[in-house]
């Protein structure tokens, strides 16, 4: 932005309204109500039930397949997945990010530039994992994963034509986005379930992805406001690739860890074992999907504010409270009710997953504390600092994790993953401060548990003075318990900031901005 950055002592939550510079979003955008504050809010507040919901969906599919495939099956599509997303880490470039950056005139232009980049890596990631998939199939000893996994990996080239869907992100028009996003994952859920209950076995994941992919391509396209047109510009290359060269060093590294992780797994503990962390891990990370809507959500605004320290702190700090209230919650209670989640749901043949669920669910709730770092420092231009982070990582999977895998089998896992989130923590803190003078990692850790623990608390207590045998119904009533008394909590600790985010959605703003308003 063309301004200087605002003075801190000079700027105050309540003025930001009043600065249209700020608020309005990019030139071919109308003037809207409020501006960057309230949009950014909405799209928090409104955008993320909706999205939660398919978040859901897509773990109730990976729920119920696993009650109609056995360990070895699901141990199968886990490595299949597994190398599908660290191997597209490669692809990862940021387009999608640096197109939400970009302020060029001609905006038809700018998204067929985008998109021609785009669809090129699509492609050329698609002939790469098709010739490198054998070499896994015979890393692993499985050469069934080889025409599956191709299969699979035509989601990549397919998905490329879901970019027009960057449009209405980059516009703030979170519904819009949102409702097309969620078209994949329905159609995918949908095919998924019926396949899988027809007995397909692990084809029905795969045959799933692939029709989601599709339909989600088709829509994506029959709404774009653009012509779906090939443009290819050298200096947008070189644009491009200024600020996605570390972001091919985080993909590396990413790979390596994952990827040497089911490697090491599958030696020590079987595919039965890989199965067993694949679940977990599914189940676990859930706790990511909301930071996922969030950091989505903010992102097209922060870059409004990239230039301005106390509203870039402003909004960390907020969304990842708003990010905590349900990682660590979820995280907890997936401990607390790892055991009952097997006995009525999965079924005793997933009982060594057990204490995977118990430990992965502590540590990825925990693992989301400042876990939304990478989209400030996207939107700052300075992505070298998450490449460090990754190497630091790997460096750590090494030293920690292949060593538990080894002398501890599954439990090492969960041992291994605890230890790396910590340093990953560390490292965090380490580039806040930079960008954030003063910026402290413990006040974020005591904030975000304090809802937490007095739930937690009171389902334990009720373990202890009920009846020895658990049942459905008593397992069901603690579940409640948690649930009600974490809200309750939530509500009491977190109540100035959600009745900030409410105010955002639900107010009507006194003056609205002219149509003509100065953009951003």
């Amino acid at each position: 932005m063309s301004e200087p950055p605002i003075d801190p002592a000079q700027s105050s939550p309540g003025q930001v309204d009043q600065d249209p510079s700020l608020l309005e979003p990019p030139a071919e955008i109308h003037a809207r109500p409020g501006g960057l504050r309230r949009l950014a809010a909405r799209g928090v507040m409104v955008n993320s039930a909706f999205q939660i919901g398919f978040a859901g969906i897509a773990l109730l599919r990976r729920v119920l397949i696993a009650a109609f495939l056995t360990q070895a099956e699901f141990g199968l599509w886990g490595i299949l997945i597994a190398t599908l997303i660290t191997l597209s880490w490669l692809k990862q470039l940021g387009i999608g990010d640096k197109y939400v950056q970009q302020s060029e005139a001609d905006q038809e232009a700018a998204f067929q530039k985008a998109f021609t980049l785009e669809l090129g890596v699509s492609i050329l990631f698609f002939v790469f994992f098709a010739a490198v998939i054998p070499l896994y199939a015979l890393a692993y000893g499985h050469p069934e994963i080889i025409l599956p996994g191709i299969l699979l990996a035509l989601v990549v080239p397919i998905s490329a034509f879901e970019t027009p869907i960057w449009i209405p992100y980059r516009r703030l028009e979170y519904m819009r986005q949102r409702t097309l996003l969620s078209i994949d994952p329905l159609v995918a859920f949908a095919v998924t379930v019926i396949l899988g209950i027809a007995g397909a076995g692990y084809w029905c994941l795969v045959i799933g992805s692939i029709a989601g992919a599709v339909v989600g391509s088709a829509v994506a396209v029959a709404t774009c406001p653009y012509p779906i047109r090939l443009r290819f510009d050298r200096g947008t290359l070189k644009e491009y690739a200024s600020f996605s060269w570390p972001l091919v060093g985080l993909g590396l590294s990413n790979l390596i860890f994952i990827q040497g992780t089911l490697l090491v797994a599958n030696s020590t503990v079987g595919l039965a074992g890989v199965g067993a962390i694949g679940l977990a891990s599914s189940v676990a990370t859930f706790a990511d999907r909301v930071d996922g809507i969030v950091s989505s959500a903010i992102y097209p605004a922060i870059c409004r504010v990239a230039d301005r320290t106390r509203l870039l702190h402003e909004a960390f700090v907020k969304s990842n409270r708003v990010i905590l209230m349900w990682a660590i919650p979820f995280g907890v209670g997936l401990s607390l009710f790892a055991g009952d989640l097997i006995t009525f749901v999965l079924g005793d043949r997933w009982l060594p997953a057990k204490d995977l669920l118990i430990g992965l669910g502590l540590t990825a709730g925990f693992s989301q504390i400042a876990y939304n770092w990478a989209i400030f420092m996207r939107a700052v231009n300075n992505t070298k600092p998450m490449m460090y982070a990754s190497l630091i990582s790997l460096v750590s999977f090494f030293v920690v994790m292949v060593p538990a895998l080894v002398t501890l089998d599954l439990i090492g896992y969960v041992v291994g993953f605890a230890a790396v989130t910590l340093i990953q923590l560390t490292v965090r803190g380490h580039y806040l401060r930079r960008l954030f003078p003063g910026f402290g990692i413990m006040r974020h850790l005591i904030r975000a548990i304090a809802p937490t623990a007095p739930a937690a608390g009171l389902v334990l207590l009720a373990r202890l003075i009920g009846p020895g045998d658990r049942t459905l119904p008593q397992a069901a009533g603690e579940f409640a318990l948690y649930v009600v008394a974490t809200i309750a909590f939530t509500l009491l600790f977190e109540r100035v900031l959600l009745r900030e985010m409410l105010g955002y959605v639900w107010s009507r703003p006194a003056n609205k901005p002219p149509s003509d308003a100065v953009p951003a």
